[in-house]
């Protein structure tokens, strides 16, 4: 009898089997599963993740922008405010100037009066008093140093403001300079993207820099430098208007004596140049008047001519038609219209030696006017070269205007310069 040879192992039943197959496959099923969802979770993620990765970006490319757009809109400020700084600057230093000038022209006034004194102190006997004279070389004396110490005290405080000023502009230049330095860092930041050859993890990024300051204190900051600088650029304004009208007081209080002794002298020589003018402008048209006139003459003399040659040419026609032989002798159209001919250009020389006469008067009367023109402006030219020498020599008395002038023979130079004019208008009525 044959005996078959069984494997010595482990036994399972049926059941288990089935069992074993049952977890294998429901195990299958779940790790899918769960694989699954984790693969839609991972997906989302990757959504969400990119989404916000995106606008982040988006967002903060976007207050660069508009931070990009404040930080530059603070630069034009600071740009105009600095240029509105430069030109006060130089309108103030230019005033300063000028005031300087002004004080430094006082000293020659001042020089005059004290040389007049000096001169007077040389008189003898009786004529040694306290006259009106004396007195106004005294108030002159006092205006002028009254005059350079207002004159001194704008130029002190034009210094001060000058300096004022500098330091101005030396904060709003430097906040100048950080707002461009800015604008070049977050241009530069905002040019920035991921495949851009300089980008790498730094450590610790998200720190805060030691002295750094709030978004307050930054606008503050530029608002009290542009706030400080247009006050002082006002306070600049007000201190130019006031030298300038502290030079102009002055000048006019030097001014007051000269003028109030040569108005009248003034008033009368203007009055005088004003009829002299209207009779220079009278002789002028007068003539210009006897130019056209004496052209107009010769016109007339031509047509005269023109009209006699027309004359004879009639006459000699007419008297040629005299010989026609017998019934040829007709009195036709050309023998009507040959005699008004002659009858109208006789007309016509009549009126052309009326009228030539008529202009030939006229001339003659405007010849005798422009005589009479002429003698009046002469007349009129020594008038004013008399009053000028009054003018002239009530000059000796006070200072003159051309004191202002250094090293220069004031007289001599300012009765040249009046009577050179008069001279010359003499010359050419001459």
């Amino acid at each position: 009898m044959t005996t078959v040879s069984v494997k010595p192992s482990q036994r399972f039943q049926l059941a288990d089997w089935y069992t074993n197959s049952y977890l294998l496959s429901t195990n299958a099923e779940r790790q899918r599963d769960a694989s699954h969802q984790i693969r839609q979770e991972a997906r989302v993620l990757r959504n969400e993740t990119n989404n916000q990765t995106i606008w982040d970006e988006h967002d903060n490319r976007t207050r660069l922008t508009e931070r990009i757009d404040t930080v530059n809109q603070w630069k034009e400020m600071l740009d105009k405010c600095l240029t509105d700084l430069d030109a006060e600057i130089d309108a103030l230093t230019q005033m300063k100037e000028s005031a300087e000038q002004n004080l430094q022209a006082k000293n020659l006034p001042l020089d005059v009066a004290i040389e007049c004194l000096t001169l007077r102190d040389s008189r003898r006997d009786i004529d040694v008093v306290n006259d009106t004279v004396e007195d106004e070389l005294h108030k002159e004396v006092e205006v002028i140093d009254a005059t350079k110490k207002a004159l001194q005290q704008k130029i002190d405080q034009a210094f001060e403001q000058l300096c004022l000023l500098q330091e101005v502009r030396q904060q709003l230049n430097s906040d100048h300079r950080g707002k461009m330095e800015t604008l070049e860092i977050d241009r530069g930041c905002l040019s920035l993207n991921v495949n851009s050859p300089n980008i790498s993890l730094k450590v610790n990024p998200t720190r805060v820099p030691n002295g750094s300051s709030t978004l307050q204190q930054w606008d503050d900051f530029s608002q009290f430098n542009k706030n400080r600088a247009e006050a002082e650029m006002k306070v600049a304004t007000e201190l130019r208007e006031a030298i300038a009208l502290t030079i102009a007081e002055t000048n006019n209080e030097l001014e007051a004596q000269r003028v109030a002794t040569e108005f009248a002298f003034r008033k009368q020589l203007w009055e005088k140049e004003k009829v002299y003018s209207e009779l220079r402008w009278q002789e002028k048209n007068t003539l210009e008047e006897i130019a056209e006139l004496q052209k107009d003459i010769r016109h007339l003399e031509e047509d005269l001519q023109r009209k006699f040659l027309s004359l004879k040419l009639s006459h000699t026609r007419l008297e040629s038609r005299t010989y026609r032989p017998n019934v040829e002798l007709c009195r036709d159209q050309a023998q009507y219209g040959l005699t008004d001919e002659v009858h109208q250009l006789e007309a016509t020389i009549t009126a052309l030696k009326q009228k030539m006469a008529q202009a030939q008067d006229a001339l003659d009367a405007l010849y005798k006017h422009l005589a009479r023109l002429q003698a009046d402006i002469a007349c009129k030219a020594n008038f004013m070269l008399l009053d000028t020498k009054c003018m002239d020599t009530r000059r000796k008395l006070t200072v003159p205007a051309e004191k202002f002038v250094p090293e220069v023979d004031t007289f001599t130079r300012t009765t040249n310069r009046t009577l050179s004019p008069l001279k010359s208008r003499q010359l050419e009525l001459a």
